[in-house]
């Protein structure tokens, strides 16, 4: 497996993560403070999204150097991968919130 596609799911899969199990543990801590869990799943999920994908693709703004220096130099390769990362870490972090709605919905 290239080490493109390699990084691209693991990226996919961290985001995924990170918003399915903050969002339960989320829900754990919503029954043990006498809260609403769903409520607090969702809203968990919805919020956690953006730190799901920064921490996915390494918790700092490199990518988006990586980014900004390749295409001032025209070299789009590079620059293009950084994009495609960030586009899968979305991914994850996205699928991952829908999963935490479905759940939460089929519940209700």
């Amino acid at each position: 497996m290239s080490v493109f596609l390699s990084r691209a799911i693991l990226d996919f899969f961290i985001a995924f993560g990170i918003v399915l199990g903050g969002a339960m543990v989320g829900g754990v801590g919503a029954v043990l403070s006498l809260q609403p869990p769903t409520q607090t799943m969702l809203e968990v999920a919805d919020r956690i999204k953006i730190w799901a994908l920064a921490a996915a693709i390494g918790g700092t703004i490199d990518p988006m150097r990586v980014i900004e220096s390749n295409v001032a130099v025209g070299n789009l390769s590079p620059a293009i991968k950084q994009v495609l990362y960030l586009g899968f870490a979305f991914l994850g972090a996205h699928m991952g919130s829908e999963l935490v709605k479905w759940v939460c919905s089929s519940r209700s």
